[in-house]
């Protein structure tokens, strides 16, 4: 029978594609990890990857051998893993990815009391608009707003977003009001990801919805940017309601088309598996979960 340490050190590399990624996930050397595959081969008697100084795939005979492998190994190693976590208290290093929304105090004080509470933890934060691949990059979690594209990850929604249209009263001045969601053509907006200064907005009310081609003369990649710029009038927000509801309380910023909104957006959590989860990631689900969060509206 194969090793179980090589058989376990293939299915690392078939997972991410590289032995270098593979190395750095197993804490060994790339000319071990290299070693042990070839070992493997020679005991099996077949290729199980083809090799180039370029790029990595795994032959017929390997990915049928994974398909096979990586299933019960998974078992085996949750079982032994189990079987020691539950002597364990939370503690380790937890590799958190959020999106450039979360870059402010509220969110940083709910980190600080997590970290009082586990003082054995330590967090690793990501600041970043960009999806980063959750295995690839060893990330434990990530929040994202919106549309999930991968399939094979972990998701529980958090919460929801909604964004309204909202200007500050100097850009009003002396301009018409938009009535209905066409007049924002003849509007400065301040643009989310925009592409050579235009975008599009999807706006729902009630069954209707709408979608409208905008323009304006600034643009940016996150939301603290383009609240900066139209508090400072130039041009119709798009905003979420958590970064405007006070402004409009105050009159600092006035809401348009009141009717109208973006569609609902769901806030979720992701991370690479559902099965054991170490403690250090569990308490910070459950944490996370209990957050009465003002980054985002309660799902009921």
């Amino acid at each position: 029978m194969a090793d179980l340490n090589d058989i376990a050190v293939f299915v690392k590399v078939a997972q991410y594609g590289s032995f270098s990624r593979a190395a750095r996930s197993l804490g060994m050397p790339v000319s071990t990890v290299s070693r042990k595959v070839t070992s493997l081969e020679e005991q099996l008697g077949v290729t199980l990857m083809q090799r180039t100084t370029r790029k990595l795939s795994l032959t017929a005979q390997g990915r049928a051998y994974y398909d096979r492998c990586s299933e019960p190994l998974a078992h085996l190693l949750d079982a032994e893993q189990a079987l020691t976590e539950t002597q364990r208290k939370p503690e380790g290093l937890l590799k958190i990815s959020v999106p450039v929304i979360f870059g402010q105090e509220v969110f940083y004080e709910f980190i600080s009391s997590f970290l009082k509470t586990y003082p054995n933890i330590q967090v690793d934060l990501f600041v970043t608009n960009l999806f980063l691949d959750l295995i690839a990059e060893n990330v434990d979690l990530a929040i994202r707003f919106g549309e999930l594209k991968d399939s094979s990850i972990v998701a529980q929604r958090l919460g929801k977003s909604v964004r309204y249209l909202v200007a500050a009263p100097d850009y009003l001045k002396g301009r018409a009001l938009p009535s209905k969601p066409e007049d924002l053509r003849d509007h400065h907006c301040v643009l989310l990801n925009g592409r050579n200064g235009e975008a599009e907005w999807h706006l729902v009310s009630g069954r209707k919805s709408v979608g409208v081609h905008v323009s304006g003369s600034i643009s940016s990649r996150d939301f603290d940017a383009v609240s900066a710029f139209t508090y400072r009038g130039h041009g119709i927000g798009l905003l979420p309601s958590t970064y405007c509801d006070e402004q409009i309380r105050k009159g600092e910023l006035i809401r348009l088309l009141p009717d109208w909104s973006s569609e609902e957006i769901f806030v979720h959590t992701v991370y690479p598996t559902r099965r054991f989860l170490p403690l250090r990631l569990q308490v910070f689900l459950d944490a996370l979960k209990a957050w009465k969060s003002p980054l985002w509206l309660p799902l009921h």
